[in-house]
């Protein structure tokens, strides 16, 4: 049920079935009732995500129920309902699942079933759709108390096979998995129907001139334009990982005339509002307008917004409220260009957005058959900071160090910058993978895991416009960038007889010139965040050591060893951080050595080339090999946090070698 969208959004909804085992201790039948856990996705639910709970137990609640005023106090009861180890949290909902006396049940957020729910007239709507066969159940807060509403439904209702849940969703029942699944699509199915044979043409108005989408190719450059202010807005209380969408529905809705009064209406169903905020912020600018413009409007809207929550907050806050989360969006409409959402990571922001699809979806049926009336906002405060969710959240892990950070990595599809990919994904960052070899960079970025994890990027670092598009691909799949490694590079060996000018240009192409158009793309998204980062370059002891037939080589790297400090003196003022690492003989793993640079160092110190990696090691102070995942530290030490007073330091990664010592 869970894995197509049209029947309930992510992570929303659950299912449960009544039936009979074993008791290991008495060897005895005893009835149970198996239901999705709190926090679980019925699109990808196992075994592992379901509470099993004692049916005898769950029952015996209901006399020792305290009142709607105390039901919270019921979830911490199920725990001792519980049956066995082992097993998913029981969630708010549980109630529901074992109270209604049915052996199936299913709870889902069904777009049209939320749009009927959310109608101003959504009891008779009800009745007109389905007869007697769907029954309204005014708006309730998810609890016990809405669990025995509905068991007393069905006991009223024999003819009924489930429940409109008003400002809500659905709830549907059946003897078996296959009549409750029947029945719950039966309700989404005959809802969707309905809206579609009774609904007007443009529920939410016509187009306004000049708010039409843009073109797509100007529409994602504008994107990536507008995307790094955003998000910064979006940080200004805590760091936010962003998520774009230019879907069909998102521009639609953008474009029409009544965007700005249903959009201030904010969305209904819990599970909707409890990710997207109460409403959007909605730049009321049409896309024609400039970026500097937009800009600007985006400030000041942004500053009214975090006020207007703040006013939010103090009109429902009780002295027992958890503190106020954050005034900033999580939800911002651009007319032609799309949804830019945000979460503390990339699938919170994804979702976020998926839930404000869902929301408009919802406002779409609501008003093309009545008019849309979420319920009211002291509700969605009482949701959004109830003691419940807030015990939630606080038993939620703590963050990794690298948590909501964007890092880009050149280089990242072979040795250095694959090490470092891998390790600053570990450590909690979204990771673009950048390589001139396009395939190696996709097996890197699918090792690290999903696109919400990592992505990758052809990125020839050389080319300007090349640079400039893949900034942009990282900027539209994560909503910026904060951390950049230039590690891409390549290496010749020979005599300065030997090289040529092809050599000199090639070497410079790629890391001289390289690193500063990485860095110059980097410095204006970094700047238009306004939240800092950090630019880390993988340099090298060659930057500083004059080692043998190695001109083009220990030149281009000492061109990037200025520029660290060039940059950190420049971009300090942004809290930009620019730092370098300086390995030596990165021998093993390394794209570098393979491609011919330790054949040819090899013969230059008279040793094979199977031993080049020893023969380094033996020259250095700790008599170690230096790997690629020791580079990688480095740059996770430049990066966590810990040196966050440190710019424009080189950190040597060579083992110690005197000849490197910076002086």
């Amino acid at each position: 049920m869970g894995a197509d969208p049209r029947n309930t959004n992510y992570a929303g909804g659950n299912t449960s079935a009544k039936g009979t085992a074993i008791d290991p201790v008495t060897q005895q039948p005893v009835e149970l009732v198996w239901v999705k856990g709190s926090g679980g996705d019925l699109g990808t639910l196992t075994a592992a995500g379901l509470a099993v709970l004692r049916q005898d137990r769950l029952n015996a609640l209901v006399e020792v129920y305290p009142g709607v005023d105390r039901e919270d106090e019921m979830v911490a009861a199920f725990d001792y309902c519980l049956h066995g180890k082992g097993g998913a949290a029981p969630s708010i909902d549980t109630a529901m699942h074992g109270l209604v006396d049915a052996p199936h049940v299913d709870h889902l957020h069904p777009d049209s079933g939320i749009a009927l729910a959310t109608a101003a007239d959504g009891e008779k709507l009800t009745a007109e759709c389905f007869g007697d066969h769907v029954v309204w159940v005014p708006w309730r807060r998810p609890g016990f108390q809405l669990g025995l509403d509905i068991a007393q439904v069905k006991k009223d209702n024999p003819q009924a096979i489930g429940v409109i849940l008003g400002g809500h969703g659905i709830t549907a029942w059946g003897d078996t998995s296959a009549e409750c699944e029947a029945n719950s699509l039966d309700i989404i199915r005959t809802a969707e129907r309905f809206l579609a044979e009774r609904g007007k043409a443009e529920p939410f108005g016509s187009v306004v001139p000049g708010y039409e989408a843009l073109p797509e190719v100007e529409r994602r450059q504008r994107a990536a334009a507008l995307a790094p202010v955003i998000r910064g807005l979006a940080s200004t209380d805590n760091p936010q990982v962003g998520h774009y969408n230019d879907s069909e529905g998102v521009l639609e809705f953008t474009a029409r005339e009544r965007l700005a009064e249903l959009a201030a209406l904010g969305t209904s169903c819990p599970d909707h509002f409890l990710r997207t905020k109460v409403r959007p912020l909605v730049l009321d600018l049409p896309p024609t307008a400039s970026i500097e413009e937009a800009t600007l409007r985006l400030r000041e809207l942004h500053l009214r917004y975090r006020e207007d929550y703040a006013a939010y907050y103090d009109r429902h806050a009780t002295p027992d409220s958890p503190p106020m989360r954050g005034a900033d969006p999580a939800i911002v409409l651009v007319p032609g260009v799309g949804m830019f959402s945000f979460g503390k990571d990339k699938q919170t922001a994804r979702v976020a957005g998926e839930f404000y699809l869902n929301a408009i979806n919802v406002m779409r049926g609501a008003e093309a058959v009545s008019t849309y009336s979420p319920i009211d906002e002291s509700e969605k405060f009482r949701i959004e900071y109830w003691a419940l969710e807030e015990a939630k959240l606080q038993r939620m892990p703590k963050p990794k160090p690298l948590a909501t950070r964007v890092a880009f990595v050149t280089g990242g599809g072979s040795g250095i910058g694959k090490a470092i990919a891998q390790r600053l994904a570990e450590e909690g960052a979204c990771v673009v993978v950048a390589d001139l070899d396009l395939a190696a960079a996709e097996a890197v970025a699918k090792e690290i895991g999903t696109t919400d994890r990592a992505i990758a990027v052809a990125a020839d670092v050389s080319d300007g416009a090349a640079v400039e598009q893949a900034m942009q691909a990282a900027v539209l799949a994560f909503g910026g960038v904060d951390l950049v490694v230039n590690n891409a590079g390549l290496s010749i060996s020979k005599p300065l007889l030997e090289t040529t000018e092809k050599d000199w240009d090639l070497q410079h192409d790629v890391m001289a010139k390289g690193s500063f158009l990485v860095s110059r793309a980097a410095a204006k998204v970094l700047i238009d965040q306004g939240i800092g980062g950090d630019i880390v370059y993988i340099s090298s002891k060659n930057a500083v050591f004059a080692g043998p037939n190695n001109v083009a080589y220990g030149a281009a790297k000492a061109d990037q060893a200025h520029q660290v400090r060039l940059l950190a003196a420049e971009l300090g003022e942004y809290g930009i951080r620019v730092n370098g690492v300086n390995p030596d003989g990165v021998v093993r793993g390394s794209g570098i050595f393979a491609k011919g640079w330790g054949a040819q160092r090899a013969a230059v110190y008279g040793v094979p080339e199977s031993e080049l990696g020893a023969f380094y090691a033996q020259r250095t102070l700790l008599k170690r090999e230096v790997l690629p995942e020791h580079v990688a530290a480095a740059v996770f030490a430049l990066a966590a946090g810990d040196l966050s007073q440190t710019t424009g330091l080189h950190v040597p990664v060579d083992a110690g070698v005197a000849a490197a010592f910076l002086r």
